[in-house]
């Protein structure tokens, strides 16, 4: 099988090529705006900026992919607030663009959005509850679903939450690293009680998107952790791990940050379908700091 991952650079990017370096019957391409930044892996690197939809195309004629896993994305989700037109860009006239490749190839889509498609009043989701966007970012990533679904393609959604994970390029962030760095430095922390979510290891998230592509499962997969917590929470048990001072940790809540897009308040997904289709089972927020302590070392 040939597989594409776009977004190879980033963080899921950089775990899928690690993953799918491994697997004997795949022919690895990654894909990426600027110069390659992967450590390693058995794969070919192609440097493209999809906003160019001929260069995509060229790629597509080139390479001639059985299976792309689309992981580029703008998700910042302030800058997303700030930058409309970019967001709209980035996550939605790019996917409409590769939609167009994968339908003239034949080509198997999987691609990654976001708990931020429903306004957190419910949540936990279920693949099939109604969503309702409080965001550009939300809407973004709800209009690139709706773009898959009204096309003529074999394609699946992997929906996440709030990822994090070591990664191999020092300039990247998730929550776990800026906690722990913030800690190691003696750096007194505000983190909030009034959202939830389920963190979701990078390792796990491309497991799931493999799963759905070498399997070919169509439709939508709530693919995140299976632990629900407030981010103050998350600081807590990083400190705990990681053996770092949680008197630096203090309570809040979402009042006392100003921040450009709304946020909502309780997402969490329910994982039975990805369960009971992929054979996913998510590792505990707790095993996985475990293991990235581990790995850090």
């Amino acid at each position: 099988m040939r597989v594409l991952i776009t977004g190879a650079n980033g963080l899921l990017g950089q775990k899928l090529i690690n993953l799918l370096s491994k697997e004997p019957e795949v022919e690895l391409h990654a894909t990426g705006r600027g110069i390659c930044r992967i450590p390693e892996g058995n794969y070919t690197y192609h440097r493209v900026d999809l906003t160019e939809e001929g260069a995509l195309y060229g790629l597509f004629e080139q390479e001639r992919p059985d299976a792309v896993i689309h992981t580029a994305a703008m998700t910042h989700v302030d800058l997303c607030e700030e930058n409309p037109e970019e967001c709209e860009l980035q996550n939605v006239t790019v996917v409409e663009s590769l939609i167009r490749a994968c339908e003239n190839h034949g080509t198997f889509l999987t691609h990654v959005s976001t708990d931020f498609i429903f306004d957190g009043k419910n949540g936990p989701y279920a693949e099939d509850d109604a969503p309702s966007p409080l965001s550009e970012y939300g809407r973004s990533k709800l209009a690139s679903e709706q773009a898959l679904a009204e096309s003529s393609l074999n394609w699946a959604v992997a929906r996440t939450i709030l990822v994090y994970d070591q990664s191999s390029d020092p300039n990247h962030s998730n929550i776990v690293l800026w906690i722990k760095k913030s800690l190691e430095a003696d750096k007194p922390i505000n983190l909030i009680t009034d959202q939830w979510r389920m963190p979701t290891l990078a390792e796990d998230l491309a497991k799931g998107c493999w799963l759905m592509t070498k399997k070919r499962a169509t439709g939508i997969f709530n693919i995140s952790g299976k632990d629900l917590m407030t981010p103050y929470e998350i600081a807590l048990k990083t400190a705990e791990v990681f053996g770092l001072d949680a008197s630096l940790i203090s309570a809040t809540d979402g009042s006392r940050f100003t921040q450009p897009a709304a946020r909502p308040p309780k997402t969490g997904f329910v994982l039975d379908k990805a369960r009971d289709i992929l054979g996913y089972e998510p590792t505990s927020f707790e095993e996985s700091l475990k293991k990235l302590k581990e790995q850090l070392k």
